[in-house]
């Protein structure tokens, strides 16, 4: 092969290549244009943005992404820290001092403090004292307190105070934030602020073999033991609890009692001086203690069975006598004496309330009518 007939034949290849890469070309042209009228023929069966949602929520958090920190400047000065001492005898060593420590929130200017019973010891504090946000400490005096609420009333001789703006808790609503302020552990952590949201509402806890704390808000928002009596607030800065610490809390799990539920009582006590508790003069037990602990079975399938009605009680001139069930105060079901303890502070002396029990395996009603409850009761 000579040098003519070499280079001929690379130009044929040449040629051969470019040919092939046209058709190559050109076939790929046709077949976008034919993929482009495939899919202009074929119906748009993707949904719309409104279809996709069709029950659009929209959520603006731009008001709300510092919450904790506007809750926290306008209440922190609201929140004290509470220390009381008791004596109580130790078997080895005699009498003991024991020095317990809570919070507590204030509701009026004048000095009014609202705090968890327990914090003060159910009464049996020998000694309150009152530590303010500029660290004064003042001597409190106790006004009130009720265990199975687990609320009580502090009084101090200060006035000007800053005091919080009561909330309503009936309008809470499960995710709604929160922000709980105390002393948890120590007075070295005082005012500690967390936050959470309402994890649930109208809670029932066990405290005890005896005892049921009811209605209780739930919160994830860190409950420690210090901060039992401080407040719970919504995101408006609003007082909607009464944090406690009472109840041996899981991890991410606190409890606060409804502000609602101590209003009321917190009011009375400011306007008038004294809270007039109403009582009905009974001792009764749970229908279903009673029956495991006599081993029998009684008709009624709840509610306080009355173990002992006291003499010239409200209870003994309406006609309770011992064996009755009650089961109803009004609209009221009652299955525990704390149902009945809670359901008396909506009454005052002198008003009258419909009983609905089980007597002798028959249900009935009778009337009695409330009373001021003696000091010493």
């Amino acid at each position: 092969m000579d040098l003519y007939e070499h280079n001929d034949n690379q130009q044929s290849k040449k040629g051969y290549f470019w040919t092939g890469f046209a058709g190559v070309l050109v076939g790929m042209m046709i077949g976008a244009g034919g993929l482009y009228y495939y899919l202009g023929q074929v119906p748009d069966t993707s949904m719309k943005e409104s279809e996709l949602t069709p029950h659009e929520i929209s959520i603006n958090t731009s008001d709300d992404i510092y919450f904790a920190a506007a809750v926290a400047e306008k209440s922190m000065d609201t929140v004290v820290g509470i220390i009381t001492r008791e004596t109580y005898e130790n078997f080895l060593f005699g009498p003991q001092t024991y020095e317990g420590m809570g919070s507590g929130v204030i509701v009026d200017t004048e000095g009014y403090i609202l705090t968890n019973s327990h914090v003060v010891a159910d009464g049996a504090a020998e000694s309150i004292v009152v530590k303010f946000v500029d660290g004064a400490e003042l001597e409190g005096e106790l006004l009130w307190n009720n265990k199975t609420l687990d609320l009580a009333v502090v009084k101090v001789n200060k006035e000007g105070l800053h005091a919080a703006t009561f909330g309503d808790s009936d309008t809470l609503v499960i995710g709604e934030p929160v922000v709980a302020i105390g002393n948890p552990l120590s007075l070295e952590l005082d005012r500690t602020v967390t936050t959470g949201i309402v994890s649930g509402l109208d809670r029932s806890i066990q405290i005890d073999e005896y005892t049921v704390m009811k209605p209780l808000i739930q919160t994830d928002a860190s409950i420690n033991p210090g901060n039992s009596g401080g407040p719970l607030f919504n995101a408006k800065g609003q007082l909607i609890g009464i944090n406690t610490a009472k109840i041996t809390s899981a991890e991410g799990l606190g409890f606060s009692i409804p502000i609602n539920v101590a209003r009321s009582i917190v009011e009375e006590i400011i306007a008038e001086g004294e809270l007039s508790d109403v009582y009905i003069g009974i001792k009764g037990v749970e229908l279903a203690i009673y029956e495991s602990q006599l081993n029998v079975d009684l008709t009624a399938e709840y509610g306080v069975v009355v173990v002992e009605v006291l003499p010239g009680s409200p209870a003994e001139k309406a006609g309770l006598v011992s064996g009755d069930v009650i089961q109803k105060i009004d609209d009221t079901d009652i299955e525990d004496m704390g149902d009945i303890q809670r359901k008396l502070f909506q009454y005052k002396p002198g008003q009258e309330a419909k009983l609905e029990i089980f007597r002798n395996g028959d249900k009935t009603e009778i009337k009695v009518v409330f009373e001021k409850k003696p000091n010493d009761f």
